[in-house]
């Protein structure tokens, strides 16, 4: 069997999209239970969105708008986290 690390030295050579393929495929195989449930609440919930949007009442963001959005969130629990 090969080593972990010989692994990653080859995968780390593939190009990025089946690197993000490989990474997906490895988290889902860490996944023990597979939730339908889960996975068919967020299909309404997504279902749910889009409609809002193509109806006009969905709140939209620019990508500018996100991305500081997601910054500022983040900056706020790297600022939280090194309290500790």
């Amino acid at each position: 069997m090969r080593s972990v690390e010989a692994i990653a030295v080859e995968a780390l050579s593939l190009s990025e999209g089946d690197r993000a393929v490989l990474v997906l495929r490895l988290a889902e195989s860490l996944d023990e239970q597979h939730d339908a449930d889960a996975e068919d609440a967020w299909a309404a919930e997504v279902a749910a969105r889009i409609e809002t949007v193509r109806d006009g009442t969905g709140e939209t963001l620019t990508t500018a708008e996100a991305l500081a959005e997601a910054r500022g969130t983040t900056s706020a629990w790297a600022d939280s986290a090194s309290d500790f």
